[in-house]
């Protein structure tokens, strides 16, 4: 059975799916899940980029806020970090940190247990190969946070792929879209919220929706940034993912919503300003090919952020990601990169595709939470809270 037959078998026998269940088997069935059925999806043979396919460098410049978030704990009396990395796929980005610690502070790096957290079982199952060496300091491999951590979370581009909801506003108020059955397609159809918390967390953030606008409210973001305060005794929580506040997230400039569909570098074509009345047609675009698609949404930093300070945490940065590389030396790096080598060419290229207004550099914004840690100033925040 396809996954496709599964998702009009199940819409037979219970009725329309939310967006965010939708989402939910499309990406992380265990059999036929999008994510479910290879170890690597990103790169220049995947579907999409993230930071860390643009080589190791990333995963340097992070390091170093991860080794002086490290020293802070050790000052305080750590004897072991725990490094936590959610949605952690086959551990290259773990891989590529753990390389520069120990070439450069194997001391440090020694202290590091490493927890990797992944859906995906295919991609579980890569991590020792891609770790190698790396992999005698792997605690755990699981789907699962730690329930005790004292050290740093680290999460690159999970929050975005998260399931959401997806909300369109009416005159008479505001209405959920549905996956639901014409004939053997699968369409969307409108109906009545299916959680109030939807409803909630846009007045928490501020949202105002105009008529006919269409917005992502993903409650599974919100969820799980207070999980992950919940399991954090002491550190920090490190989040990288693109995304706006709240102001920026509902407004006329983003009216037709951020859900998206990928496949092969490829984006189907942007939705349409959905009118006042007619239905969402555009969007069976986004329902084709189910478990063969990446689907994102783009984050609502104000909301997970309520949720993390409501949870106990504490804002230590929020900047975009070029100026949290800045921080982090990305110039030095730049500068170091000056021969006309392949090698130094292929560095000054991915450096560049980091920082470029635009790209990753812009698009990807960098928040970082403390819990029992005060408020130290940051070596990726010394460019201080810009925001482009």
């Amino acid at each position: 059975m396809t996954l496709r037959e599964l998702l009009i078998e199940r819409i037979r026998a219970t009725g329309p799916l939310t967006f965010a269940e939708f989402t939910q088997v499309s990406l992380y069935h265990p059999q036929l899940g999008y994510y479910a059925r290879s170890a690597q999806r990103s790169g220049i043979h995947g579907d999409f980029f993230t930071s860390v396919d643009v080589g190791p460098v990333f995963g340097e410049l992070l390091a170093a806020q991860l080794l002086e978030m490290s020293r802070l704990l050790r000052q305080a009396g750590a004897e072991y970090v725990d490094l936590v990395e959610a949605g952690a796929g086959n551990g290259r980005l773990s891989a590529d940190i753990l390389g520069f610690l120990r070439r450069t502070s194997p001391g440090e790096c020694e202290r590091i247990r490493l927890h990797l957290v992944e859906a995906s079982d295919s991609a579980r199952r890569a991590q020792a190969q891609v770790l190698g060496s790396h992999s005698k300091q792997v605690v755990c491999s699981s789907e699962r946070l730690p329930e005790h951590i004292h050290g740093v979370v680290f999460a690159n581009e999970l929050l975005d792929a998260m399931p959401a909801h997806l909300v369109l506003m009416r005159e008479d108020g505001l209405r959920e879209l549905v996956v639901d059955l014409a004939g053997s397609r699968l369409v969307p159809r409108e109906a009545t919220p299916s959680r109030p918390e939807i409803a909630e967390t846009l007045a928490r953030t501020g949202a105002r929706l105009g008529i006919g606008w269409r917005a992502e409210v993903s409650i599974a973001a919100i969820e799980w940034m207070r999980d992950a305060a919940a399991s954090l005794d002491r550190g920090f929580l490190l989040i990288i993912d693109y995304g706006h506040e709240a102001p920026d997230r509902y407004s006329a400039g983003h009216a037709s919503g951020t859900l998206r569909s990928y496949r092969r570098h490829m984006v189907d074509p942007p939705p349409a300003r959905p009118n006042a009345s007619g239905p969402a047609d555009d969007l069976e675009a986004v329902l084709n090919e189910p478990g063969e698609r990446d689907l994102t949404a783009h984050v609502d930093f104000t909301a997970v952020g309520l949720a993390a300070e409501g949870a106990g945490l504490q804002l230590l940065g929020f900047t975009d990601q070029t100026y949290f590389l800045l921080g982090l030396g990305l110039a030095q790096y730049l500068g170091e990169s000056s021969s006309a080598s392949v090698s130094d060419l292929r560095r000054r290229l991915a450096l560049k595709t980091l920082m470029l207004p635009g790209g990753l550099g812009s698009t990807h914004k960098v928040m970082v939470y403390g819990k029992g840690v005060g408020r130290p100033e940051l070596r990726g925040f010394s460019y201080r809270m810009r925001i482009t």
